[in-house]
């Protein structure tokens, strides 16, 4: 397919704002949707690249713009379709510099989806491949056929690369997720461990003895599929490209039967996230979503960290969460959305009350390598032994979340509430704008950094706290002499007006100031 073909299809509303002739008759290998400020590393040579603008700004100058562009031209990008919804339309310096650096620019009307624009693409591709005469296929006919029928009656990956793959002879096949989970393979793949699975995902760009075939569907860094081959040496380029074309058929039929799914699981969420729900109605949401009405529950929320840069962070945190629990779950689960990019997922687990963390924990570290400058973070419940527990559930995962956002800001964590056995961990969860509160009132008048006198009493009474409240190893590790430390002690009693004498002053100042 050719970028001047997508120009052509009225449904998609496209509009052409620079690209000459013969740019616009190169072919299209595949579709990535991105708001990274540089994005080469992602991309692969002949893709058209999708962008709503997040990462632009009127503010930015033209540096910005064209270290973005410059970026697609690198890699070898076809095209970039940049989104109107979120300035209103694609500004003018965008325009200029892709007529600078030879990339052909269309605009994306916001009522079109890039999602639609993606399916067009796929569709024209398979259509093309449909249309070609039999000596130009690569697949044999009648493994085409098998295909096309095992497609249609709903077969699994592992049959259609059995299938695909059985003129080949014994030759090993995955179709792996970009955590290393293995969806299908062929009989004679060995079983993958999930660690050296993603391993092998990452070293294939440099290790040119392997072939990783990404399967083009519109999805992020977290639940992209590839084709890998160990030893692509018996298998024809074109052969692989086609197999991988079946699987995007198979992965485009999953994805529109999970959108359904989908709206089920939001419409379960917002009845969990009620302090009051009718019993009756939650019963029904966990059916339609797959899930027992009774038995034990975890809750988890997953949310991607501040500095992310990814465009949509609720889909992404989304699918991060359902590859997470789709690698080893102790149970059925539904994932879905809250508002504010919030993912949240119920998990049945049975009569295991202790299972469901195991799989996100096992996996995190692992979705954390398919985008490492984004933060990712999860909070997870205490078991539930029933659907009445679930509000309360989600408020202790949320509570969790946010401690480990707080804990680890520019790393992947997962906290679960087992976990918040310290003050610490118990203080971490609390918004860091009530931390700050509670500090101010507890400390009163030390909480007025720019006195050197107050920041004086203030060491001095962390260090009286951490030495257990004794006078003379305080006054030894700050070298004071003790009648010093009772003196600053007694100041530190009068400003505050609590007495370290009290177990409940003394815990009130010990949290003060671990939430400065």
């Amino acid at each position: 397919m050719h970028v001047e073909q997508l120009l052509q299809l009225e449904s998609l509303d496209l509009a052409l704002l620079w690209g000459e002739r013969p740019l616009l008759t190169r072919e299209i290998s595949g579709v990535t949707a991105t708001d990274l400020e540089d994005p080469a590393r992602f991309l692969q040579q002949g893709e058209i690249v999708l962008s709503g603008l997040v990462w632009w700004s009127p503010e930015a100058g033209p540096a910005k713009t064209d270290h973005f562009v410059s970026a697609l031209r690198s890699a070898g990008a076809t095209a970039l379709l940049a989104g109107e919804e979120t300035h209103g339309a694609v500004p003018g310096a965008l325009v200029d510099s892709c007529r600078e650096h030879g990339v052909p620019l269309l605009s994306v009307p916001a009522q079109t989806s890039f999602r639609a624009i993606t399916e067009a693409v796929y569709l024209r591709q398979w259509g093309d491949l449909s249309r070609r005469p039999a000596h130009h296929y690569a697949l044999p006919e009648n493994v085409r056929t098998e295909l096309a029928r095992l497609l249609a009656d709903g077969a699994g990956p592992t049959e259609l690369l059995d299938r695909a793959f059985a003129h080949l002879g014994r030759l090993p096949c995955y179709l792996l997720a970009a955590g290393g989970r293995t969806i299908g393979r062929t009989p004679s793949a060995p079983e993958l461990p999930v660690q050296r699975a993603a391993a092998l995902l990452r070293d294939t760009a440099r290790d040119t003895t392997r072939v990783a075939l990404r399967i083009e569907a519109d999805s992020g860094p977290y639940d992209t599929w590839y084709l890998y081959l160990p030893d692509p040496a018996e298998a024809p380029p074109r052969v692989l490209h086609e197999i991988a074309d079946v699987m995007a058929q198979y992965r485009h039929a999953l994805d529109r039967d999970r959108a359904a799914r989908l709206r089920a699981a939001d419409e379960l969420l917002a009845l969990v996230d009620s302090p009051v729900s009718d019993a009756t109605a939650l019963d029904s949401a966990l059916t339609a979503c797959g899930l027992p009405a009774r038995g034990h529950y975890r809750v988890i929320v997953a949310a991607l960290g501040a500095h992310s840069a990814q465009q949509n962070e609720g889909a992404a945190a989304r699918a991060a969460l359902t590859e997470a629990l789709s690698h080893a779950a102790a149970g059925p689960f539904a994932v879905g959305l809250r508002p504010g990019g919030t993912a949240v997922a119920v998990l049945h687990t049975g009569r295991d009350e202790d299972s469901g963390r195991p799989a996100v924990d096992q996996a995190w570290s692992l979705l954390h390598a398919c985008s490492p400058d984004t933060p990712l973070h999860a909070g997870i419940s205490d078991s539930t032994p029933g659907p009445g527990g679930l509000n309360s559930a989600l408020g202790q995962a949320r509570y969790a979340l946010a401690a480990a956002a707080t804990t680890s800001a520019g790393a992947d964590r997962v906290t679960a509430v087992d976990d918040l056995t310290s003050l610490d961990a118990l203080l971490a969860g609390i918004p860091t704008d009530v931390r700050t509160a509670f500090s101010a009132n507890a400390l009163g008048p030390l909480a007025d950094s720019s006195s050197s006198s107050h920041r004086v009493l203030l060491e001095t009474l962390e260090s009286f706290l951490d030495h257990n409240c004794s006078w003379t190893r305080t006054a030894e590790a700050l070298h004071l002499h003790v009648n010093t430390v009772h003196y600053r002690i007694q100041r530190v009693e009068a400003l505050t007006g609590r007495g370290l004498s009290n177990l409940d002053d003394k815990l009130d100042l010990h949290a003060a100031l671990k939430c400065r």
